[in-house]
């Protein structure tokens, strides 16, 4: 029998089918608003997406992340699709319906909850103001625009505004009460980076502001989360009634040989079982998990709650855990929702119980587990606990307070939304629910997720860095070794650390000053790029002084090490390839520290280690690899007197010969400034940047008639005492596509003629089947990527298709920057203006370009 067969006769036998909801939630089985039910309550309605790391994220103006409560589904700022929450990018995978903000308190004698959405119901209680003064911004440290760059902290920066004081429009509760605002304004930046440790998380920063005239009292605020787990993005039904969610306090972490608990504190939510395929976890399996931490709050003690809940129709199926009455912290009566159910918290007073009721539940799976004589914990019904302990349509909440905010006053707080990879490691695991929850739990994996919320953490507030100079770096750990072991101490005071002893202990910082930070170690940033097709190659052109001048945060040099060039036939990221690279020649020194060898400084380059070694900085017959490991250099009388060298990277540094990459100007010496402006004329190119950072690299061989994607990344050599690796910039973010045929400028000077491929275009080809089409959208159907090429196009014109007869099939309006190698090209997908498949035959097709010739051509579709 299946699961919604068992779940129909269990509630059944039990003649329960109360309703819990006021509406039919559009008839949909899950209770959840589908984005194009909804009307705009404000013109400045935006939904954007945070696409720079590997967890592809959809932020709104109206308090919610995930586009289920968006208002629309297209990014404000590129147009584009708006995924709701894909894990890896490029992977086609949904891990999150929606999430949103809640915030209540007590107003005078009223317990008031202002929601920006609940999952069950229509209510929306947050909006931005109108346009343009409600309107999503964007900021970005990688970008060159000032306006863009001016004041960001991350690579991805957006900046919302909304309040809860809008009342019309917004519809009355379950009991028929109408929103009455808190009347608060909320400030919501969020923050995202490419890098290899920040890439994996997005970080909320909320300024929540009193703009009304009554005290708010005992205000508690929370992050509500309903996930359904699932592959692709179609926004449908399915996936929505198998996950799980729990809750994780802390995890296990070695340094040093020391072990210690990193504090993570994450509510999570995952499928139940991956979706493995034939016992096996394929390319749409949904094997990881996503989660929510909190890592500012207004105060430092507050009461934190975790809750879950099942939403239904049916009120027996309406559940989540539940105390006994007097049990639990709260120690108060068992409160009554009046809706039939146990989860679903109806109405401002039961959210406001919800999010101050200081439970943490117990996880998910082990719902079947709670005895009858539990002493905590309401007795499940033991028909139906089973099926929701092995997934279900659920949902949590993570809050937290009581604090007050008086008129006028803003309070902070911060959390990072968090995926981690390969949570499912065994495709079988499931066949241990619902009835042995522990030997489930020890065949999944936490570890991934974990570690990515430790790093949100420290990004949000960097350990050992002293933010405000007050004196006070944060919290350390010693690890510390002896004749008897390794042991772990906590200093909880700084001052300490002056008594230990460094040839025994190693500082481990774990925790920041707690001044907000929000940065963290970066790679340098990418270089400018432009690529320039020809019939059959690509020449990449760069231009790098940014990359090579850019200095460390943290470290206060330009740590740049050298660049690597990738191609892919698709902007996904394991679609690209490393091409050619070049890193600059340097050399790790590892110095003999106790039982081993340990990599203690930045890279040195040969000729200052000739200074240091050689007999002389002109010793041209000293060479570090003539010291490998098995053959150390020993220095009598010095600390650090053995150590070997080892290459950083591959020291590809001969331009042209060990690296295909070239100057393109070989002779020219290093800039006289770095400010253009400054420099003599012959220092510049044509088009007024610095001769000496300019390099190239041709692609050949490549066909003509597909595109191609080429980035070009920067890397530098890393952190040896912060524990980082050598970083590199994304390599499918900020990626351009070009096709190796003939330039604007070409088809220009050589009066080159249009033409079409592939013509005839044959539906029985296989083009998808051959990478032809299709390759990053495969959700969608055939007949939705197809297309046919046009080629030596000028940059603007119009191209027209007609039927036989002289009927209209499609205008296309091509306006492309000459300089862009996309100017010449251009498509159809066989969608006619009246958005139908086109239909076999014969058509013409009419390109026309002002102070140019029209060309005519045929075009064949075989249906």
């Amino acid at each position: 029998m299946t699961k919604s067969a068992k779940l129909a006769a269990a509630a059944i036998s039990l003649l329960v089918c109360a309703s819990v909801f006021s509406r039919d939630a559009a008839n949909r089985d899950d209770g959840k608003i589908p984005y194009e039910s909804l009307s705009a309550i404000s013109s400045a309605d935006g939904t954007v997406a945070h696409r720079v790391g590997r967890m592809v994220l959809a932020v709104t103006n109206n308090g919610t992340f995930g586009n289920g409560f968006a208002n629309s589904n297209v990014d404000f700022f590129t147009n584009e699709l708006v995924l709701s929450c894909e894990y890896p990018r490029g992977s086609n995978t949904k891990y999150l319906f929606a999430g949103a903000f809640w915030v209540g308190a007590v107003v005078g004698r009223d317990t008031l909850v202002s929601t920006a959405a609940t999952g069950w119901s229509w209510i929306r209680e947050f909006n931005p103001d109108e346009a343009p003064f409600g309107e999503i911004v964007k900021r970005s440290i990688s970008s060159i625009d000032n306006d863009l760059s001016r004041g960001a902290i991350s690579e991805e920066d957006y900046i919302v505004v909304y309040t809860d004081t809008i009342t019309e429009g917004v519809e009355q509760d379950y009991f028929g009460r109408p929103h009455i605002p808190l009347n608060i304004e909320v400030t919501q930046n969020s923050y995202a980076w490419s890098y290899s440790y920040a890439e994996d998380f997005v970080l909320f920063d909320y300024r929540v502001k009193n703009i009304g005239s009554n005290r708010l009292e005992k205000v508690y605020m929370g992050i509500y989360v309903d996930a359904d787990v699932y592959f692709g993005q179609d926004n449908s039904t399915r996936g929505y009634a198998d996950d799980i969610c729990g809750f994780v306090e802390a995890f296990p972490h070695e340094y040093e040989g020391c072990e210690f608990y990193d504090t993570v504190n994450i509510a999570w939510i995952a499928d139940n079982d991956g979706d493995p395929d034939g016992g096996a976890f394929t390319d749409m399996s949904v094997r990881h998990v996503t989660g929510s931490r909190i890592v500012r709050t207004p105060a430092d003690s507050l009461d934190v709650s975790f809750n879950w809940w099942i939403s239904n129709t049916s009120s027996v199926l309406d559940f989540g855990p539940r105390e006994r009455a007097g049990a639990g912290r709260l120690q108060e009566d068992f409160r009554d929702f009046r809706t039939g159910g146990l989860g679903t918290p109806e109405g401002d007073v039961n959210q406001y119980y919800l999010l101050r009721n200081m439970e943490f539940d117990y996880d998910q799976i082990y719902t079947a587990s709670i005895g009858p004589a539990d002493t905590l914990w309401l007795y499940p019904l033991q028909e139906l606990a089973g099926d929701f302990a092995d997934g279900f349509d659920t949902r949590y909440l993570l809050s937290f307070g009581p604090f007050n905010i008086d008129p006028g006053e803003k309070l902070p707080i911060s959390f990072a939304y968090v995926a981690g990879e390969n949570f499912h490691r065994d495709p079988g695991n499931i066949g241990n629910l619902p009835h042995n929850p522990h030997a489930f739990y020890a065949n999944i994996d936490f570890s991934d997720m974990a570690l990515n919320a430790a790093w949100a953490g420290r990004v949000y507030d960097n350990p050992g860095i002293d933010t405000d100079g007050d004196g006070y770096a944060g919290k350390v750990r010693l690890c510390c070794c002896d004749s008897i072991g390794y042991s772990l101490e906590d200093l909880l005071d700084t001052v300490l650390i002056e008594d230990y002893d460094p040839n025994l202990c190693e500082m481990i910082w774990y925790e920041g000053d707690g001044i907000p930070d929000f940065r963290g170690a970066s790679p340098p940033p990418p270089p400018d790029f432009w690529l320039e097709p020809h019939v059959g190659g690509i020449r990449v052109r760069i231009n790098g002084i940014r990359s090579e001048t850019t200095k460390d945060i943290f470290s206060g040099i330009s740590d740049f090490e050298g660049y690597r060039i990738y191609c892919g036939r698709d902007d996904r990221e394991t679609s690209f390839s490393l091409m050619a690279s070049y890193d600059k020649e340097d050399y790790n020194k590892y110095v003999w520290v106790e039982e081993g060898f340990e990599l203690l400084d930045v890279p040195y380059t040969l000729d200052s280690l000739r200074c240091l070694y050689g007999d002389s900085c002109g010793d041209m017959a000293f060479h570090p690899l003539d010291y490998p490991q098995s053959q150390p250099f020993f220095l009598p009388g010095f600390a650090d007197s053995i150590f070997y060298f080892a290459p950083q990277d591959f020291n590809a540094a001969e331009y042209g010969t060990v690296t295909p990459i070239r100057r393109t100007y070989p002779d020219q010496p290093y800039p006289s400034s770095l400010n253009p402006d400054s420099v003599a004329a012959d220092e510049l190119t044509e088009d007024g940047r610095l001769k000496y950072f300019e390099y190239e690299f041709v692609v050949e061989d490549l066909l003509p008639t597909v595109p191609y994607w080429i980035n070009v990344t920067a890397f530098d050599f890393g952190s040896p005492k912060a524990g980082l690796e050598a970083l590199e910039s994304s390599v499918s973010v900020g990626a351009k596509a070009a096709y190796p045929n003939n330039s604007a400028e070409a088809v220009s000077s050589g009066d080159l003629k249009v033409y079409v491929y592939p013509n005839p275009y044959r539906i029985d080809a296989d083009y998808r089947d051959e990478g032809l089409e299709g390759r990053s959208e495969m959700d969608r159907p055939d007949n939705r990527v197809r297309a046919v090429h046009f080629a030596n196009l000028p940059p603007r014109c119009t191209i027209s298709i007609y039927s036989l007869d002289g009927d209209l099939i499609r205008e296309i309006e091509h306006d492309v920057d000459p300089a862009d190698p996309m100017a010449s090209h251009d498509e159809w997908n066989l969608i006619t203006r009246n958005t139908q498949a086109v239909a076999s035959g014969l058509y013409y097709w009419v390109v026309d370009a002002d102070g140019l010739e029209t060309q005519i051509g045929k075009l064949v579709i075989i249906m």
